[in-house]
C-alpha cells in the first residue's frame, strides 16, 4: 500500500468477518486480500483516532493464521505489551468500535477481558505473557480441561528477564503450550543487545521439523523403535552441539520451529497448527516487518509506533512539539557537558523520554538496556557506587517494574541515582495500564528518596540541575506533554504559597497546580478566598507551609492523580493530627484506590473530580461555609 494511494483498496472481505470462524472459511486468495484490506482499514482508522500503528501493520497475517489455527473464545492467547492486538480485535467482532479507539468510555488499545472473551488476559506492559500463559496451561491441566494455551511474545520483549523466568519454568514444565515469537528486530526502538544478535542468527527450517515428527511417530510403533530413537537423538545432539551452538529455547526445552515468514498466512498456519499438536513446549519463531504496507511506517517504524491522529496521505509530521520529555533530554545533553560523571540509561525508551539528542551527543555515556528496568535500576546502582552520576529516564508505569531495585539497590546505601520519571500521573488515551499513578507512593516509600515536581519547563530545567549536584537517590516526576502555566523560579525551597486567601487552603504539585489556580480564580469571583500552597517537593515533604496556611484557614483541600494509599494528602492529613491544628474541613481528592481508565487528561481529570471545576464545587459544599 503506497502512501497516498490507500483508498484505491475496496474493503469486500473485512465486511465479511464477524467473528474468527469467518476467518477459518477463507481460501488462500481471499486471505491475501482480507490482508490488505486490514492494513488499509488500519491506516484510515488510527490516522483519526491515533494508537499504535507499526506494531499492527506487521503483525497482519501473524494475527490471521492466529485465528484460522486457534478458537480465541476458548483457547488461551496471551499477548506480551499488547500493542499489536487491533487486528485481533478487529476479527473478534470489534471492528465497528475502533472509531472510539483508546477513547473515554471507548474500545481499548490493549487486551482487556472484560471488553471480548477472546482477550485472555490484560496486557500494557512487557515480558509477563509466558508466564502468564504458563498459569493458564498448568490451571487447564490441573482442572482436566481441553484448550490451548499461546503466548505472542516479541523480541523486544526477550530483552526483559521475566521472559525467561517465564521460559526456563514452561520448557521444562512439558505443558503443551505454544510461544509465538514475533521478531520484527524492534521493540519501540531498534533492539539492543545479545538476545538480538542470537535470533538474527538462528536459520531452523520447519521442513526439518516435519521430518522429525514423522521419523519419531514411526519409532514409537516399531519393535525396539523407543530404545533406538532415544539412542539416535543422544548421539544426534551430542554431534550438534560440537558442530554449532543449540538454539537457546531448545535447550530450554522448547521444541523450536522456524524462522518463518511472518507475512506468509499458509505456512504460517501449518507451522501453527504444527506447534500446537507436538503435545508439549513449543516455540514458533516468526519473522515480521514493523510498519508493513504502509511505505512512511516501513521506513522510520519508531515514529509509527504510538501516534496521534494524522494524515494518511501525508504522514506523521516531522517536527516534534516541545514537551517535557524533550525539554529534560536537551538540559540533560547540557549537563553532560559540564560533569563528565553524568551519564544516561534508557530502557529501550531513547525517544519517548527524549534521550535521543544525549544518544547522538554522549554515545559513550548513554546506555540503553532494553525492556529491563530493573537491570537498570541496578546498573545505575552500581555506576554510581563507582562514581558516576548516571539519570534513568523512564515511564513511571515501567518503573514500577524496578522497585525493588529502588529500594535495596540503590536505597539502602543511599547512592546518587537520578530518576527521570517521565509520564507521571494521569497519562491518556494507554489506559489503565500506561497511567502514573503509582510512582508517589513508591518513591516516598523508599528511605533518602528526594521527589521533585516540575509543574513547567523552567522548573524541570531548574530540579534536574540541582539533583545532579544533590546527594542520595532524588527522582524528578513531571507528566507527558507540554506546560500549561509559567510559575516563578524555583530557588530551592520544598513548597510556597502562590495565592494567599482566607477560606481555604488548596495544595497540589506539578502541573496539577495549574487546576488550583483556575480554581482560586473561580472561588474569588464569588467571593470565596483560596489560599494555593505548591508543593515543589514531595518527598523528604515540607508540611511548614501548608500547616501555617490552614491554621488561617482552618480548612484543607489536596489534589492528587494518584492512588491515595502512600499519598502526600494522608501525610498532610497526619502532620496537621500531630501538630493538634484543628481543621474544619479536609478533603482528599486523588484515585482513592481505583485504577483510571483511558481518554484525555482533561476528561480524566473532570470523571475523576481532578479539576478546577471539581475543586470549585468542592470548595462551595463545605459545610461550614459562613
Amino acid at each position: 500500500m503506497a502512501a497516498g494511494k490507500q483508498n484505491e483498496v475496496t474493503i469486500v472481505i473485512l465486511e465479511r468477518i464477524s467473528g474468527p470462524a469467518d476467518v477459518k472459511k477463507l481460501n488462500e486468495a481471499e486471505l491475501s486480500l482480507l490482508c490488505g484490506e486490514l492494513r488499509q482499514f488500519l491506516v484510515e482508522s488510527v490516522s483519526r483516532t491515533g494508537g499504535h500503528l507499526a506494531s499492527n501493520l506487521g503483525a497482519v497475517e501473524l494475527t490471521v493464521a492466529i485465528h484460522r489455527v486457534f478458537d480465541t473464545d476458548r483457547d488461551r492467547l496471551v499477548f506480551d505489551v499488547g500493542h499489536q492486538c487491533y487486528v485481533h480485535k478487529a476479527l473478534t467482532g470489534r471492528r465497528a468500535l475502533f472509531g472510539t479507539l483508546r477513547q473515554f468510555g471507548g474500545l481499548g488499545g490493549f487486551p482487556k477481558p472484560g471488553e471480548s472473551v477472546h482477550d485472555a488476559f490484560i496486557a500494557g506492559h512487557a515480558s509477563n505473557s509466558v508466564s502468564v500463559a504458563l498459569g493458564m496451561a498448568r490451571a487447564r491441566t490441573l482442572l482436566g480441561e481441553d484448550y490451548a494455551v499461546a503466548a505472542l511474545i516479541g523480541d523486544g520483549a526477550l530483552t526483559g528477564g521475566l521472559a525467561y523466568e517465564g521460559l526456563n519454568d514452561a520448557g521444562a514444565s512439558g505443558e503443551p503450550l505454544v510461544v509465538i515469537l514475533n521478531d520484527n528486530g524492534m521493540s519501540i526502538d531498534r533492539n539492543v543487545g545479545g538476545v538480538s544478535t542470537h535470533l538474527s542468527r538462528l536459520r531452523v527450517r520447519p521442513g526439518y521439523y516435519r521430518f522429525k515428527k514423522g521419523y519419531h511417530a514411526l519409532m514409537q510403533h516399531l519393535p525396539g523403535g523407543k530404545k533406538l530413537y532415544r539412542f539416535n537423538h543422544r548421539v544426534k545432539t551430542n554431534i550438534k552441539k560440537m558442530i554449532y551452538p543449540c538454539s537457546m529455547f531448545e535447550d530450554m526445552g522448547f521444541s523450536y520451529l522456524g524462522p518463518v515468514d511472518g507475512h506468509d498466512v499458509e505456512k504460517l498456519s501449518t507451522t501453527l497448527a504444527w506447534a500446537k499438536g507436538l503435545g508439549g513446549p513449543a516455540l514458533v519463531h516468526v519473522y515480521t516487518q514493523k510498519g508493513r504496507g504502509y511505505p512512511p511506517a516501513e521506513k522510520t517504524p519508531e515514529r509509527y509506533h504510538g501516534v496521534g491522529a494524522f494524515d494518511p496521505q501525508a504522514g506523521v509530521p516531522a517536527k516534534r512539539s516541545v514537551d517535557f520529555s524533550y525539554v529534560f533530554g536537551h538540559e540533560l545533553v547540557e549537563l553532560a557537558g559540564e560533569n563528565k560523571a553524568v551519564c544516561a540509561i534508557t530502557a529501550a525508551m531513547a525517544d519517548g523520554t527524549g534521550l535521543q539528542e544525549f544518544a547522538a551527543a554522549w554515545p559513550k555515556r548513554f546506555f540503553d538496556v532494553g525492556i529491563a528496568e530493573g537491570h537498570a535500576a541496578a546498573m545505575a546502582a552500581g555506576m554510581a557506587k563507582q562514581g558516576l552520576v548516571p539519570v534513568f529516564a523512564v515511564y513511571s508505569s515501567f518503573l514500577q517494574r524496578g522497585f525493588d531495585m529502588l529500594l535495596h539497590d540503590v536505597g539502602l546505601l543511599g547512592l546518587h541515582v537520578v530518576f527521570a520519571v517521565d509520564r507521571a500521573g494521569l497519562v491518556g488515551a494507554d489506559g489503565p495500564t500506561h497511567h502514573g499513578c503509582a510512582d508517589v507512593g513508591f518513591l516516598r516509600a523508599v528511605p533518602g528518596m528526594t521527589v521533585l515536581c516540575p509543574a513547567c519547563f523552567d522548573e524541570l530545567r531548574a530540579m534536574l540541575r540541582a539533583a545532579v549536584g544533590m546527594e542520595g537517590p532524588v527522582a524528578i516526576r513531571y507528566p507527558r506533554g507540554g506546560e500549561a502555566r509559567q510559575y516563578p523560579a524555583w530557588t530551592g525551597e520544598g513548597a510556597s504559597v502562590l495565592r494567599e486567601g482566607g477560606f481555604v487552603t488548596l495544595v497540589s504539585y506539578g502541573t496539577l497546580t495549574d487546576e488550583l489556580l483556575a480554581a482560586a480564580e473561580a472561588l474569588a469571583e464569588q467571593g470565596v478566598g483560596a489560599e494555593v500552597v505548591k508543593l515543589h517537593r514531595i518527598a523528604p515533604l515540607d508540611a511548614g507551609p501548608v500547616l501555617e496556611s490552614v491554621k488561617r484557614t482552618g480548612r484543607l483541600v489536596v489534589l492528587e492523580d494518584c492512588l491515595e494509599s502512600g499519598s502526600v494528602g494522608r501525610e498532610l492529613a497526619a502532620s496537621l493530627a500531630e501538630a493538634g491544628t484543628a481543621v474544619k474541613a479536609l478533603v482528599l481528592r486523588n484515585l482513592k484506590g481505583s485504577f483510571a481508565p483511558q481518554g484525555t487528561v482533561p476528561q480524566l481529570r473532570r470523571a475523576l473530580g481532578l479539576d478546577a471545576q471539581a475543586v470549585v464545587e468542592t470548595v462551595l459544599a463545605m459545610d461550614d461555609r459562613e
